[in-house]
């Protein structure tokens, strides 16, 4: 974008009410034409919305977000192959399944820490497929970090301790791009303060001079 862009999306941004929790100053619009709900990235998970953190960054309400396009396998136990914790006996938002095997159900909160400590090391946890499993996870707005896993040790996985340096809003306001990074100001980079593996422009998700910390959609 260029800056008269950039300062004119940030002024329509501040006029658009988010749909999930009604403040101003929602910066994200749902992807679907003729849609025009918005909302903030935090509240996101909130509404079930859903960011895909590839390709052209695109967002969606909860209405139209991607959903899985098949059945979960009856089981005797409906436990999350991860937490071992109960899951729904349905897909939804919350509980999702191995495309591969349609065996491995698991909460998206679970696949998502999971996807984060993996890496490039991600597969399903219970068949160990990989490229229609992350192809699926990514489509339905998995974060996945290209990056060594987190067990590896620190020599082997090298670039794992530097410290996350990109904006992963779904839509970045910055005129310099998602790499652009300041001290201070609208510009200032926030990490997850739970993660550390996602980060936002202060301006592009709206966080005010008072905030004190941030929290990315999968934590």
């Amino acid at each position: 974008f260029l800056v008269g862009d950039t300062r004119r999306i940030i002024r329509e941004a501040a006029k658009k009410r988010c749909f999930i929790c009604f403040k101003m100053g929602a910066s994200i619009t749902c992807c679907e034409t003729g849609c025009d709900r918005t909302f903030h990235l935090p509240c996101a998970p909130v509404g079930e919305c859903v960011t895909q953190y590839c390709g052209a960054y695109r967002s969606f309400c909860w209405e139209h977000r991607p959903q899985q396009a098949l059945q979960a396998r009856l089981r005797q136990e409906n436990t999350c192959s991860i937490c071992l914790d109960a899951v729904e006996d349905k897909i939804s938002y919350k509980t999702m399944v191995c495309p591969a095997c349609q065996d491995a159900r698991f909460h998206r909160h679970c696949i998502q820490r999971l996807a984060l400590h993996a890496g490039i090391a991600f597969r399903c946890p219970c068949c160990h497929n990989r490229e229609p499993f992350i192809m699926e996870m990514l489509t339905m707005g998995i974060r996945l970090p290209k990056r060594p896993p987190s067990w590896e040790s620190d020599q082997a996985a090298g670039p794992l301790d530097q410290r996350h340096s990109r904006c992963d809003a779904g839509t970045c306001l910055c005129p310099e791009g998602r790499e652009h990074t300041e001290e201070d100001g609208p510009w200032q980079l926030w990490l997850c303060s739970s993660c550390a593996s996602e980060g936002t422009h202060q301006q592009c998700s709206s966080l005010g001079n008072s905030t004190h910390f941030w929290e990315c959609s999968s934590c």
